[in-house]
């Protein structure tokens, strides 16, 4: 894992490497085709679900009027796309238990 703690791209190219014993670039190009099967089906406007690690779900909002926290003004906020994260019970579990 990356200085950070941060998890990279590279990162899990590298897990899939040890683990699997693929190639280095076999492994790159199975993350990336993860990674672009999920982005598309996002774009589709599905939900991803990962069994045992979370969901992806993506929620439309409407339009809504905010507030100008320096001002006090009034302004609209366009509706809009989002997405969110839901870690699954079994992830939540081991999450608590790292602690």
């Amino acid at each position: 894992m990356s200085q950070l703690g941060t998890l990279t791209r590279a990162d899990l190219a590298e897990v899939v490497h040890r683990e699997v014993g693929l190639s280095r670039a076999d492994s790159a190009a199975m993350i990336e085709q993860i990674l672009a099967g999920m982005s598309d089906a996002l774009e589709r406007g599905e939900n991803v679900k990962i069994s045992g690690f979370g969901s992806f779900i993506l929620r439309d909002k409407g339009e809504r009027v905010g507030r100008n926290p320096k001002t006090g003004i009034e302004v609209p906020i366009a509706p809009r796309r989002v997405l969110t994260f839901r870690a699954s019970q079994l992830l939540r579990d081991q999450i608590v238990k790292s602690n």
